[in-house]
């Protein structure tokens, strides 16, 4: 049986978060956060959004929440007519958009508590296996108004194993 992809997310405080990848559950989802991870894309940007029992969000070029790679990919999920049943559950990773449902491009989110209001809404493709501590600290950070960190929470590095398994190129909307 061939292994599911590994994520390594490392901070610029040396924490790291270890995820799981499912391309069982969202395929092309996977293959576009492996695609840009391997462009080093990843590299250098920051958690922009964090809400304390509910999700930290990152993955935007510009910081703000409104950035994106320059492309979208179809929203794997129920209510887009896609079979996802990966539930939004602590530690889950997912891809954020907007109310457009094949918006997502590059954003995503680690869900700090169980969000299942999230479930088939979203494209859930991922969860953290080691490193649930790394998510708690960045979820306590103090945030503006806008729910922006005070003090910047870096993504230093994406790392990526694929344990000899080759990916395809995401397809774009």
């Amino acid at each position: 049986m061939d292994k599911n992809p590994e994520v390594k997310i490392i901070l610029n405080s040396g924490e790291e978060i270890k995820l799981e990848l499912y391309p069982e559950q969202a395929e092309n989802t996977v293959n576009n956060f492996i695609d840009l991870a391997e462009k080093d894309y990843y590299d250098g940007l920051k958690f922009h959004r964090v809400i304390k029992g509910f999700m930290i969000q990152g993955g935007c070029p510009e910081g703000t929440g409104r950035g994106n790679p320059g492309y979208a990919i179809k929203g794997e999920f129920a209510s887009n007519g896609y079979d996802n049943d990966l539930s939004h559950k602590r530690g889950v990773i997912s891809m954020a958009r907007s109310q457009n449902p094949n918006s997502a491009g590059s954003q995503f989110f680690i869900v700090h508590q169980d969000a299942p209001h999230l479930d088939g809404q979203y494209a859930a493709f991922g969860e953290v296996i080691e490193g649930m501590d790394a998510v708690d600290k960045v979820a306590d950070v103090k945030t503006d108004a806008r729910d922006m960190p005070l003090e910047d929470q870096v993504i230093s590095k994406v790392e990526v194993e694929l344990f000899g398994q080759e990916y395809e190129a995401p397809e774009i909307v």
